[in-house]
């Protein structure tokens, strides 16, 4: 379906009082931050976030469903304005574009069958399959802290964990609040639970969750960071994080 929306479907934000309109990259495959519901919405997090920033800063704001893959070369291309995907704020990432301050933060963790694990160590996993997502920090901290085992890379999550409940993976590397909101507390997370402890690693994963704009864009970004704070400050971002989870997905 993703595939099919992505070339179709934009989902329209306006926000009230004047400001030019602005494009917004989202992925629409990483429930619970950003998915296609069944009536072919973009829903999530994130979209939920970008809906309350654009409203805040005064913009009109169109949301439009990209690759994760195309995501950067669109920004840097002017083809969206802004990302707001649960992108993690790198150093890699920074040489190409600039990032708002964090608007959530979570540790990366294994998920796979109950009862397996637990997988802290490189050789507890050096002879397990593991899927990640291509192009992110999962792959990253995977590649550096267990270069011995194999991984397998897919477009996006949705396919990771399809392929983790058919059978065809030990386990999958990803965001623990992805994790536990978007797929354990689903029935499609039934049998499956973390092996090991969450891990924040700030020299793979930055600050966090930030918003992505491009270098000489400094005002937008700015105006962005002062409007997560905004959010932050009487409620609203609790308010939208209660929707989805259950715990602090800021992040201290």
């Amino acid at each position: 379906m993703h595939r099919v929306l992505a070339a179709a479907v934009l989902a329209f934000i306006t926000a009230s009082g004047p400001g030019a309109a602005l494009d917004v990259c989202v992925e629409g495959a990483y429930p619970p931050f950003s998915e296609i519901t069944a009536a072919g919405t973009i829903a999530g997090f994130d979209i939920d976030i970008a809906t309350a920033l654009c409203a805040e800063i005064g913009e009109t704001c169109t949301l439009k469903l990209t690759r994760w893959e195309r995501m950067i070369p669109a920004l840097v291309g002017d083809s969206c304005d802004a990302i707001i995907a649960s992108m993690s704020d790198t150093p890699d990432r920074r040489r190409s574009i600039d990032f708002t301050e964090r608007y959530y933060r979570s540790p990366v963790v294994l998920v796979g069958p109950e009862g397996a694990g637990p997988y802290d160590t490189a050789a507890a996993l050096a002879a397990k399959v593991v899927g990640v997502q291509r192009g992110t920090v999962n792959q990253n901290f995977m590649t550096r802290n267990f270069p011995a085992t194999p991984l397998r890379l897919y477009e996006n999550q949705e396919h990771v964990l399809l392929d983790l409940t058919l059978g065809r993976l030990d386990a999958v590397l990803g965001e623990a609040a992805q994790l536990e909101a978007g797929f354990l507390r689903r029935p499609a997370g039934e049998g499956f639970a973390f092996l090991g402890k969450p891990r924040f690693d700030p020299t793979i994963q930055g600050s966090g969750a930030a918003i992505g704009v491009r270098k000489e864009d400094t005002a937008l970004r700015d105006r962005l960071t002062a409007g997560i704070a905004a959010l932050r400050a009487d409620g609203r971002y609790d308010s939208i994080a209660a929707t989805y989870f259950d715990f602090d997905i800021y992040g201290e």
